[in-house]
């Protein structure tokens, strides 16, 4: 028997691979059909938003949701991967970090808060001519990625403190809580304070907390779901999960039909809030995600009836 579909909200550890996440997931409920909206790397722990069922045609509207992470910047060391997994190519002199305070710190972070271009990191997952970065670099190969622009919402400095290095030399740690919308790479964050420092910079800790409505609070560690007789209790059902995202559109059974059948509601653009929104039948589930077409709307996605 397939389960319900729905939305599941997963703390990863570090060490583990995103894809290993959703591997002892399609275990845990005993099917294949299970996506991700977004992963985190290796040394990255956190919120990872999962897709079961039906409700994976859901993450296509999740991905692109705004993310708050809590961080650790060591500056006095940059890195080949921008974080604590990549093999150390500089470090700082103890000189060059005693003329770094927290006044410096702060107004470098300043300046990549708000609308800012950003290179994203070599060993990112974006792809070069079919080839993940990553692969690339891991290769030898030179890789040279475009400039995008990304959106820092909130840049918070919670800590900054004097550290010592593994090999004994001399670091700034500084910890902090970022806000900020899909694509942004926290690592060129570190790397770019760094630089920006005359220092050097990379990751020593990231913890995803937010994706969008969706907080780490709400999360199953994975322990908790492989020991969970019933896991199915853990998923948000897809509309209330597509409700938070989108806003929710109630509809009566006679909209549901056709909407399920792909005509538009003439004349119910008006009842939108934004240009889509999650259209929710009588008995509570969901139709599918409605779009603003003129005056009417239309759905373009429709989820399959069985959903419980």
């Amino acid at each position: 028997m397939r389960p319900a579909p729905g939305i599941l909200l997963v703390d990863k550890p570090g060490g583990i691979t995103s894809h290993d996440v959703v591997s002892r997931a399609r275990r845990a409920f005993g099917t294949r059909k299970i996506g991700h909206a977004g992963t985190l790397d290796p040394m990255a722990t956190g919120l990872l938003v999962l897709g079961v069922e039906g409700a994976t045609r859901l993450l296509t509207y999740l991905v692109g949701l705004d993310k708050t992470y809590e961080t650790t910047i060591r500056l006095g060391v940059r890195t080949t991967t921008d974080d604590a997994e990549g093999e150390v190519v500089e470090t700082a002199s103890s000189d060059a970090l005693a003329a770094v305070d927290e006044a410096a710190v702060r107004a470098g972070v300043a300046r990549l808060t708000g609308r800012i271009s950003q290179v994203p990191s070599t060993y990112s997952a974006i792809k070069v001519d079919g080839k993940r970065a990553y692969d690339l670099a891991r290769a030898g190969q030179e890789v040279a990625l475009k400039a995008r622009e990304v959106t820092i919402e909130r840049f918070e400095v919670r800590d900054v403190r004097r550290a010592t290095r593994g090999d004994g030399g001399a670091a700034i740690d500084v910890d902090a809580v970022v806000d900020c919308s899909s694509g942004t790479y926290i690592r060129a964050l570190a790397r770019d304070l760094g630089a920006m420092l005359g220092v050097g910079g990379h990751l020593t800790m990231l913890r995803r907390t937010r994706i969008g409505p969706f907080d780490l609070a709400d999360a199953r560690s994975l322990d908790e779901l492989s020991a969970d007789r019933d896991p199915v209790a853990a998923l948000i059902p897809p509309a209330a999960a597509a409700g938070r995202v989108l806003g929710r559109l109630d509809v009566d059974a006679a909209e549901a039909a056709d909407l399920r059948h792909g005509k538009r509601l003439a004349g119910a653009a008006a009842r939108l809030g934004g240009a889509f929104a999650a259209a929710i039948d009588p008995s509570g589930a969901l139709v599918g995600i409605v779009e603003r077409r003129g005056d009417a709307i239309k759905s373009v996605m429709n989820m399959p009836e069985e959903q419980s």
